[in-house]
């Protein structure tokens, strides 16, 4: 059994190479989910008493969440494998809240921090400085915030100052459960009930989160209702994220001779999408939805389309699934997904740049990408533009390529999974490894 989650010196390094094709064979169990370990962190911190979170992300992103609810006030120790948080914010932090390049812990803080009496700015790394906050900005200044930033509001540093707030009907026009989130955890102080309408379901953690801390919220279809309500403390054990547990299941598709299993992953509404697709592409997956045990093949895949309606659950995901797909037989055709273009990178472009990067044949479209499948892959240098999901996807790519591939931004890895190397020599014996 590979441990855990593990750090490696190499996992720091701005540029590594790796030379393929590799062999991979074994067991793992990825880091805490990251989305659920933002939100327990979080919720803990506006609940009243003490909550125990163990199995957190260990990643930069959530980190920066922690060192955010400290400067509010909270207060959190380690306990034995997790953290001990015991709730309660002041009204203001005394300095800005630098939160990387996480832009769940950004969304989600302009939420809280609306919620709340007193003023906080939000900040961030110069890739979060780009991504736009107008999609929760204007729903929060529509419930009484006052929230301003650069270029109309819309860019980080953000200033929020709170309270004092009604309780609003929303139609978001975009899916986004980041969008939803901060709605919602606003909505939690405000008076009266609040209601978000997506276009599409998304991932549900926030509400199923705030149920577990006592909240009052109700789910029909796509709208999703808060009643303001206070919080009480309760201890949440993270399972496995899947979006990380994706990149190994796509390792062991491609790879010849491949078979990995991921233990503990959590399965719940919106986060299985990506094996729902590598399924309708022929992938030879196992899963036990009651222990969150995913074991995959090597499988020879068929291309297919990707449409708009797959997309809130596999938002995350498409960059490996893409690397799947260039590895398939036939064409990959992605829609729908112009949510893409406003994350860590641009990732429709940044995903296609690196496919190309190992010889595929693939193009961008105004909302995804088409990838023609089957051409041999060759070693590459690739950008991943600060983003680590471009960077692990490249890594995944190089494990089938002839000759060496050099991932430069490789450090934006230690955002979401710092064990990621060390995992991956594990996985193949000590035969695959990343150098600095």
């Amino acid at each position: 059994m590979v441990a855990p989650d593990v750090s490696s010196d190499v996992d720091a390094a701005r540029t590594v190479s790796l030379t393929g094709p590799g062999h991979l064979s074994g067991s793992l169990r990825v880091p805490g989910d990251k989305s659920i370990s933002h939100r327990a962190l979080l919720l803990a911190g506006l609940a009243e008493g003490e909550s125990l979170i163990t199995g957190l992300s260990g990643g930069d992103d959530v980190r920066r969440t922690r060192l955010a609810l400290e400067s509010y006030g909270v207060q959190i120790e380690p306990a034995g494998d997790g953290l001990r948080v015991r709730g309660g914010l002041q009204d203001e932090p005394d300095e800005p809240l630098d939160l990387g390049n996480s832009g769940t812990a950004t969304r989600l803080f302009a939420g809280v921090c609306a919620g709340r009496d007193g003023y906080a700015v939000l900040t961030g790394d110069q890739y979060l400085r780009a991504r736009p906050m107008n999609r929760v900005a204007v729903p929060l200044r529509a419930m009484g915030a006052a929230i301003d930033g650069r270029r109309d509001g819309d860019l980080l540093p953000l200033g929020v100052r709170g309270g004092r707030l009604t309780g609003i009907d929303y139609d978001s026009p975009v899916a986004s459960a980041q969008v939803k989130s901060a709605i919602l955890l606003a909505g939690l102080g405000a008076s009266g009930p609040t209601s978000v309408r997506e276009p599409a379901a998304t991932r549900r953690h926030t509400e199923e989160m705030l149920r577990d801390f006592g909240g009052k919220v109700a789910v029909d279809g796509t709208r999703v209702t808060i009643e303001p309500s206070p919080l009480s403390a309760t201890d949440v054990d993270v399972p496995g994220d899947p979006s990380q547990a994706a990149f190994w299941t796509v390792a062991a598709l491609i790879v010849p001779d491949a078979s990995v299993t991921v233990e503990n992953v959590y399965l719940g509404f919106g986060r299985t999408g990506f094996i729902d697709v590598l399924r309708r592409m022929g992938a030879d997956i196992d899963v036990d939805a009651s222990t969150g045990l995913i074991r995959a093949r090597s499988t020879r895949l068929t291309g297919i389309d990707i449409a708009g309606a797959d997309i809130p659950s596999i938002i995350d995901e498409v960059p490996i699934l893409a690397v799947a797909a260039a590895a398939a037989t036939g064409t990959t055709t992605i829609s729908g997904a112009q949510e893409l273009r406003v994350k860590e990178s641009d990732r429709i472009a940044s995903t296609v740049r690196m496919l190309r990067a190992f010889g595929a044949r693939a193009h961008e479209t105004e909302d995804g990408m088409v990838i023609e499948g089957g051409a041999p892959a060759r070693g590459g240098v690739v950008d991943s533009h600060g983003d680590h999901r471009i960077a692990m996807a490249a890594c995944v790519n190089a494990l089938i390529a002839e000759g060496t591939t050099v991932i430069h931004g490789w450090d934006s890895v230690a955002t979401s999974y710092p064990g990621f190397a060390a995992h991956l020599a594990a996985l193949s014996g000590g035969a695959v490894t990343l150098s600095a």
